[in-house]
């Protein structure tokens, strides 16, 4: 049977070049230029699969994007790829392919029998089916996640790498059919820079599939020709294999270019797929339009193609769909489908016209060439169960919405072209917040008002026939160039083409059968999802009256799918039923992709080590060569402890801890966040993000401060350092250091665009060492040429100077409780400054410590941490810092603390625990109760936040949020212990270590 469809004098396949694939095991011959579909469309192969949920067999629908169908394993192994559309994928040498949901096979699969049960799965079976018994779930969970998908995701390592890149383009246009070329020559012939990409491996888009002149030459050497000229302008870049698939906020566009899918050997030095990020001034939307098809009993059936789809597998590849077709429409368009496969030598058994009158310039052409049309037609019922072998053809009663009685007629066929006219492509001009209005006369939704920089242009606005195309095209180039800086930009004359414009149509939601909905056949509206009309009835007789409930009760238009070929029947079908016109109905969402994105192309190179990249300091090598533990803040590699030979690590925090009390600590700081913030605006907005007052900070000088979120709970907190005039520089927590730059960024950017203020992340421009103990002045003393004296250098402030001779920012800080200076210099001097402190210190007994003995030291000092004291529960006021809040201006977060909850003296409040036997430790986490009993449940009335055992306390000691905790000073809690163990302590200030702060002050 191999070839006896393959078209020897049509097509654009190279019949010189055989390419052996296989299917389902079997090996079957293509050519270079196939797609998997028209290769086994070739091969005489209509059943491909099996459907989501009936398990009904399933054949090829439509040529491009739109087919819901035809979903295939390609390969097998480290590059298999599940739901490949066969029409999209391109066929190489050696390919593999498989079906899907089908077990063992699409001609035997053993879930068919879930047809005989079909009425016990209609729209929202799930809802009712799995609620009861609730004993029950874990068997429903098992079966459910066993015949859930479809294809089989990879299990081993990608061998392939994928890429990302940024791009800026004056002019974005997407779609390379005549519109889009049209649109790109004219803006480039501007000196605009121009990005044109269209998904297919050929630009021309419909013109592949057609027999149009123009010019009175063959379409296909005016699309050759354009593209010769813009290959020689320099700013135009050329993307095929190129898919758009998403646009967002401010013409940022997504595109996913194809680069080894198509090969057998995939190169090693080629990624395999590139994701474009491209921020363009102007866009160009020339997506196309999709055909629909009619909704009839049984029209999943193998065999039933759109037809424009035929048309495409005999004019674009040279395949016949097969050897005897009927055709079932309702609009005079697709008679010009039906001529083409009728020139080609295929069969026309008959053309079903559901419209009273069949007329039209091509359907008058179809009457010349001796097809037979059976007008004010319907179809009663499909023969065949694997391949369509006939239609049942009635006449259509006076009202059109039901069969006569009698004259029905079975007509043989071997394929079926589908046509329920068409829907213009505004996946993407919805996803760009662009607002559609429903058109009359084509039923079809079209742009109506763009809200981005953007313009649609050919038969994705409505616009039909070829010469509406160009003009639409040449104009919307012109406009976009002009807009985007380029004003002498003229949209040319357009090419002679033909004009048909949108031919005489009925529109027919539901075609009649022999029963109705839902009775003997079913009426497919929604073929990936296998939605019915009945389905859509079913609904609304549900209350489900809102079409986004219908959408998601029935999951009409979900999926991959995302509605190409269902949603405007679904929104007819939906109208009828309610009796109200379909833009009283409205629209579903359209959401990116377009088409489906692997999860390789999302990835890019941010895989395996680069993934979560690690952050080093400057001194990282010190560290590893000092024998350090590390772990992980945010991204960031830091010190741990510094174990000794033989020291465990409780041995090693508590050596660290005291000797930083007694002597001098050093602390690697280099991860502190730091934000640069510039403008004549920048104290105002400093008060706006944190607490406390900022205007009276004055040069030279730092203040801590909170910053809170809308919910006035806390996110962040850090030192801010005043520079000079109008200049700051913002601490932030180590891993909090990005999502504090984009908040303060979200609000620069859309609450308050008036402010003058500019931010900077300078985090890795310094590296930092914190110095503390009793011992650090005179350690410093010896390095800087900056006064240490306390009278010359006060707490919160800053000093510029040099230290180990190259010049530094000075801090007087402490996180520690103790005398500290925290010492930052430019990173690449940063190991420099810290070998000389490590050698000039080794007199006082230099100690480094890492981020266990920091907990250590700032906990006995009552000083929270972020995102551990807190939780994004946590308010100032639980934490007893009330005072930081100031009462005299605004702040982010101010009124939602004045909410009477967050008043409440019963929230959990930050206190100091200690256990009544010294040497316990309670666990981190711990939860905490008042009053005990012998068996749970206990009322928990907090938890512990830190625990530790401090050398300096000599005991154990812990911090904690308690309910009401600031009026139980003094009071028993007790901590409930795994294996049966309470651990009783005393609730205290959290404040153990000197508390009169003499120490960070002297």
């Amino acid at each position: 049977m191999a070839q006896n469809f393959r078209l020897n004098d049509r097509g654009r396949v190279d019949l010189q070049r055989p390419i052996d694939f296989t299917f389902n095991g079997k090996r079957y011959r293509g050519y270079a230029g196939d797609t998997v579909a028209s290769a086994l469309l070739a091969n005489g192969i209509h059943l491909v699969g099996r459907s989501f949920k009936y398990h009904r067999p399933r054949g090829i629908l439509g040529a491009g994007a739109e087919e819901p169908n035809a979903l295939l394993q390609v390969e097998s192994g480290a590059r298999t790829l599940p739901n490949i559309r066969a029409t999209q994928a391109e066929l190489y040498d050696g390919m593999s392919v498989t079906s899907v949901n089908a077990w063992p096979g699409p001609e035997t699969d053993v879930n068919a029998v879930n047809q005989l049960f079909s009425k016990l799965f209609p729209a929202g079976f799930y809802y009712k089916t799995f609620m009861w018994p609730g004993k029950a779930w874990p068997f429903y969970e098992k079966v459910i996640r066993h015949a859930a998908g479809l294809g089989k995701a990879p299990t081993e390592p990608d061998p392939d790498f994928y890429d990302k890149r940024y791009a800026h383009c004056d002019v974005l246009v997407a779609g390379g059919g005549p519109a889009g070329l049209a649109a790109a020559l004219t803006a480039a012939r501007s000196g605009a820079r121009v990005i044109l990409a269209d998904e297919n491996p050929e630009f021309g888009g419909a013109l592949l599939s057609s027999r149009e002149m123009i010019d009175g030459k063959p379409a296909m050497e005016w699309v050759q020709a354009t593209l010769d000229e813009l290959r020689q302008h320099p700013e135009v870049r050329i993307l095929p294999r190129t898919i758009v698939f998403g646009y967002y906020d401010h013409n940022w566009i997504d595109l996913l270019e194809s680069r080894t899918d198509h090969l057998a050997e995939k190169p090693t030095d080629r990624p395999r797929q590139r994701m474009w990020k491209v921020r363009a001034q102007e866009v160009v939307l020339a997506t196309g339009a999709i055909e629909r098809p009619l909704v009839f009993v049984d029209n999943d059936r193998p065999g039933i193609l759109l037809a424009s789809a035929a048309q495409t597998y005999v004019n674009r590849y040279g395949v016949k769909p097969g050897e005897r077709c009927v055709l079932v429409t309702n609009n005079d368009g697709a008679y010009q489908a039906v001529l083409d496969l009728h020139e080609a030598g295929i069969e026309i058994a008959a053309a079903i016209d559901v419209r009273a009158e069949a007329s039209g310039p091509y359907t008058e052409r179809a009457r010349q060439a001796g097809i037979r049309i059976l007008a004010n037609h319907g179809v009663a019922a499909v023969k065949g169960a694997k391949r369509v072998r006939a239609l049942v053809a009635a006449p259509l009663a006076d009202d059109g919405e039901s069969l006569s009685s009698g004259n029905s007629e079975e007509i043989a066929c071997d394929f079926v072209a589908n046509a329920g006219g068409w829907n213009p492509t505004v996946h993407l001009f919805s996803q760009s917040r662009g607002k559609l209005r429903f058109d009359a006369e084509t039923a079809a939704f079209v742009p109506d008002r763009s809200v981005q920089r953007e313009r649609s242009a050919g038969c994705c606005q409505g616009t039909w026939g070829l010469k509406g195309c160009l003009k639409d095209g040449l104009t919307a180039g012109a406009e976009a160039a002009k807009a985007a800086g380029f004003p002498d930009t003229k949209a040319g004359t357009t090419p002679k083409a033909g004009d048909d414009g949108f031919l005489p149509a009925r529109w027919l939601w539901t075609v009649p059968g022999e029963k109705p909905l839902g009775h003997k056949g079913k009426h497919f509206v929604d073929y990936q999802n296998d939605v019915t009309a009945a389905d859509l009835l079913l609904a609304i007789r549900e209350g489900y009256t809102s079409i986004e409930h219908v959408k998601r009760y029935t999951t009409t238009g979900m999926a991959t799918d995302q509605g190409k070929t269902s949603n405007v029947n679904a929104l007819g079908i939906v109208s009828q039923a309610r009796g109200l016109p379909i833009p009283e109905i409205g629209t579903t969402t359209f959401r990116p992709p377009y088409t489906p994105v692997t999860f390789g192309a999302w990835g890019g190179r941010d895989v395996g080590d680069l993934f979560d990249a690690e952050r080093h300091s400057p001194m990282h090598s010190w560290h590893v060569r000092a024998g350090a533990e590390f772990e992980n803040v945010g991204h960031w590699k830091r010190p741990w402890y510094y174990p000794k030979a033989g020291e465990s690590m409780h041995d090693a925090v508590q050596r660290e801890s005291k000797a930083a009390r007694e002597s001098v600590g050093i602390l690697d700081a280099t991860t502190l966040g730091r934000i640069d913030i510039q403008g004549p605006d920048a104290v105002e907005f400093l008060n706006r993000v944190y607490t406390n007052g900022w205007k009276t900070l004055k040069p030279g000088m730092a203040r801590y401060g909170l910053m809170l979120g809308e919910d006035g709970m806390v996110m962040d907190d850090g030192v801010t350092a005043c520079l000079g005039e109008n200049h700051y520089l913002m601490h932030t927590t180590s891993g909090g250091a990005g999502g504090v730059l984009a908040h303060l960024e979200e609000y620069l950017q859309t609450e308050w665009p008036d402010l003058r203020v500019y931010l900077t992340t300078v985090t890795e421009q310094y590296a930092t060492a914190a110095i503390a103990g009793p011992n650090a002045r005179k350690l410093l003393q010896e390095v800087t040429d900056i006064d240490l004296s306390p009278e010359a250098f006060p707490f919160m402030t800053f000093r510029e100077g040099t230290v180990a001779g190259v010049p530094a920012r000075v801090f007087r800080i402490s996180f520690s409780g103790d005398l500290s200076f925290e010492i930052n210099v430019q990173a690449d001097q940063g190991l420099h400054m810290w070998q000389t402190l490590m050698s000039v210190g080794e007199k006082y007994d230099i100690t480094p410590y890492g981020t266990e003995t920091m907990h250590v030291l700032r906990a006995e000092k009552g000083f929270i941490i972020v995102g551990q004291e807190t939780d994004g529960t946590v308010t100032p006021i639980d934490l007893g810092m009330d005072k930081l809040c100031s009462s005299k201006k605004d702040f982010i977060g101010k009124r939602s603390l004045s909410r009477p909850d967050m008043q409440d003296p019963q929230r959990k409040q930050f206190v100091g625990l200690l256990p009544d036997d010294p040497g316990e430790v309670l666990e981190e986490g711990a939860q905490l109760v008042e009053t005990l009993k012998d068996a749970p449940p206990m009322q928990m009335v907090g938890h512990v936040s830190s625990s530790y055992m401090s050398p300096n306390l000599e005991r154990s000691f812990a911090l904690a949020l308690v309910e009401g905790g600031h009026q139980k000073h003094g009071q028993k809690i007790f901590a409930p212990m795994p294996g049966g163990k309470t651990i009783a302590c005393t609730i205290t200030n959290p404040v153990f270590f000197d508390p009169e702060g003499e120490r960070l002050r002297a």
